[in-house]
């Protein structure tokens, strides 16, 4: 038996024992949407442990990227920034816990539409389950993937030479880029379920991501940017991310770029959640 029949098999059978909590009229309450969520949590890290190679981006992605910033590029941004190299370090980690944020939000859309492509989903569709809670459950996932690459990407900071005299702050810090990357998986679910395969989800996604961390301050200060691009980076919410989460683990400015990160959020989570969910219930 295959892997993804065993761990899909699993799920099944829990969400069938929770199918007593429905109410008689096909009402899904609260408790069976929260255990319908985890099972599907639970098939989702049975997955990964039975496919650990789709841990490796969030292993090497924090590794190779903190490498190759700071001793490629940290000495000559640092030197123009007046901080050098040491400086930089201290500059850039911030940036970096916004950049997992986004770049591992993607991998929810990718995730989702290789299970519709496989079959997965018409059978969980077939089920008497929430459709909600599929969606949180792909969410829920990929956020503590998020979370351990974060945990990578902060052990081989310290490493390099970044100074963590802050804990209270970099928890904080976290936490907004969690709330942040929650938001963005809403855009990417819906795509996995727009979009006909994974590699779609995946060049879409590449088209979103590139301009918006490189147009941002997740790298390099934006001072010395064109007058246009210091626009588009005002309104950016991944440079109000990476600032707020620089204010709070190095010092500096935070309640304005805070606000408006979790601004951002909301927002995103109002208008996408509610399309993700109905395009997953109506997708044929």
């Amino acid at each position: 038996m295959s892997t993804a029949t065993t761990t899909t098999s699993t799920a099944v059978t829990d969400i069938q024992a929770a199918a007593a909590d429905i109410k008689g009229d096909g009402r899904i309450p609260l408790r069976a949407h929260l255990r319908h969520t985890g099972a599907l949590v639970r098939r989702n890290l049975l997955w990964i442990r039975q496919d650990p190679e789709s841990m490796f981006d969030a292993l090497l992605m924090p590794i190779v990227f903190t490498l190759l910033f700071v001793f490629v590029f940290g000495g000559s941004i640092g030197q123009a920034t007046g901080g050098g190299q040491d400086g930089y370090v201290q500059y850039v980690i911030p940036g970096m816990i916004a950049m997992m944020s986004m770049t591992l939000s993607q991998g929810v859309g990718t995730g989702f539409s290789q299970d519709f492509n496989s079959g997965v989903m018409d059978r969980f569709r077939s089920l008497p389950i929430g459709r909600g809670s599929v969606l949180f459950a792909k969410i829920s996932v990929e956020l503590l993937r998020m979370l351990f690459a974060t945990t990578v990407l902060m052990i081989v900071a310290v490493l390099v030479g970044f100074d963590i005299n802050n804990w209270v702050g970099l928890f904080a810090a976290v936490g907004l880029s969690t709330l942040f990357a929650s938001s963005i998986m809403w855009v990417f679910l819906t795509l996995g379920v727009v979009l006909k395969n994974a590699q779609s989800v995946q060049a879409m996604g590449f088209l979103v991501l590139f301009p918006l961390q490189f147009g941002s301050s997740i790298f390099a200060p934006t001072q010395s940017m064109p007058g246009w691009l210091q626009t588009f980076t005002d309104y950016n919410p991944l440079s109000t991310l990476a600032d707020a989460a620089r204010g709070l683990m190095v010092g500096g400015p935070v309640a304005h770029d805070l606000w408006v990160t979790i601004g951002w959020s909301v927002a995103i989570t109002a208008v996408m959640a509610p399309v993700a969910i109905h395009k997953f219930r109506t997708k044929s």
